[in-house]
């Protein structure tokens, strides 16, 4: 019996739990959703295995690598492997390329009685078709763009709709000097490779064009693709209007009461509201230069008492003064230049419920 596959497609679009045998440091450079780490060297004996492999050759590698890995190693490595076996019965194996790594488990699980399929080409196989996934649904798909001003909620209009994807979500930031979270983001390939599903699985849907929000060349330390990006600065686009006073409110809700929460469940009360206030701080200074030195000191001064009431007795709304300032001084001057700067790209403007309904009769038109 065949007890490996290189149905790639059909993995990602099932959701299929992998066991991830690459060692630590490996998969910390890029993984997939719904893989788990579960080596069978670490980082120090896939190190020295790689030096001997390159000093004698694979024979003295392999040599090694069963000597390193042996006794109660060994077995404590079975034992995760078959725990993930009973726990995940549809689950796969997978190593980097050449399936030297997996066989060797598959070849001690089958020995422990348990069959466990692995998967051809490994990584380094799944990588690419998630890479050539993306880059088939810029060369192949219709895309439009949501533009706004900050604070305008694009990223919750883009919840709004099917055929969305959501950049800043996979990148696990929103987007601008304020949009850190309080746990990381991730790894580079990571992003690439869930934005790459994201894309699969919509398009196995059967849609064929997509909603991104309008994003720079960076989402925080994530890069978009560059075909992807290079397509943002043609394509179409929306522009969604909302009041300042909503703005306002809703950077409050994500920027201050959202944020602070999330550093509270991370940190605990007092300790996570001292990590908020330094990184909203830390968020001003990043566009000081921007924002001139005197405009900075007065909107950090308004910020610090915010900060300070804020922790003394729960009161937000001295946030509302320097959100608001910030807006009217500083991004919604910007964001009126690259609004008029890419006037002949703007196709339709209004309220979130016209937008929307825009972007839907758009996407039945194209359906036909």
């Amino acid at each position: 019996m065949d007890n490996t596959t290189n149905c790639y497609r059909d993995l990602f679009l099932a959701d299929t739990p992998m066991a991830d045998l690459r060692a630590p440091a490996e998969y910390l450079k890029g993984a997939f959703p719904n893989a788990i780490n579960l080596p069978l060297m670490d980082d120090e004996e896939r190190h020295l295995v790689g030096t001997c492999y390159k000093q004698q050759g694979q024979t003295a590698a392999i040599a090694l690598g069963h000597q390193l890995v042996s006794g109660a190693k060994r077995e404590e490595r079975i034992h995760a492997w078959q725990r993930f076996a009973r726990q995940h019965p549809n689950g796969m194996l997978y190593c980097f390329r050449g399936g030297l790594r997996s066989g060797i488990a598959q070849q001690w699980l089958a020995e422990s009685g348990i069959e466990y399929p692995r998967i051809e080409g490994g990584y380094k196989a799944m990588r690419g078709f998630l890479v050539n996934t993306t880059e088939a649904a810029v060369a192949e798909c219709d895309f439009i763009l949501v533009g706004g001003l900050t604070g305008s909620g694009k990223t919750e209009l883009l919840h709004c709709l099917d055929h969305a994807i959501d950049l800043e979500g996979h990148a696990h930031h929103r987007g601008s000097s304020f949009g850190k979270h309080a746990t990381p983001q991730p790894a580079q390939i990571d992003f690439e490779n869930s934005l790459a599903i994201d894309f699969l699985k919509k398009r196995a849907e059967g849609l064929d064009q997509f909603v991104l929000e309008e994003e720079s060349r960076t989402v925080g330390r994530c890069f978009v693709p560059p075909s992807l990006h290079a397509g943002m600065q043609n394509y179409p686009r929306v522009w969604l209007e909302d009041t300042l006073e909503n703005r306002v409110a809703r950077i409050l809700r994500d920027y201050v009461i959202d944020l602070a929460a999330e550093f509270t469940v991370r940190d605990g009360e007092e300790t996570g509201l001292e990590a908020f206030a330094e990184q909203l701080r830390l968020s001003l200074q990043k566009i000081v230069k921007r924002l001139g030195n005197e405009r900075y000191q007065r909107l950090a001064a308004i910020m610090d008492e915010a900060l300070t009431r804020q922790q003394r007795d729960g009161d937000l709304e001295l946030h509302r003064d320097w959100i608001t300032a910030l807006l009217l001084e500083y991004y919604d001057p910007m964001y009126a230049y690259q609004r008029n700067s890419k006037a002949e790209r703007t196709v339709f403007s209004g309220s979130h419920e016209e937008v929307v309904e825009y972007l839907l009769a758009r996407a039945r038109q194209r359906r036909g």
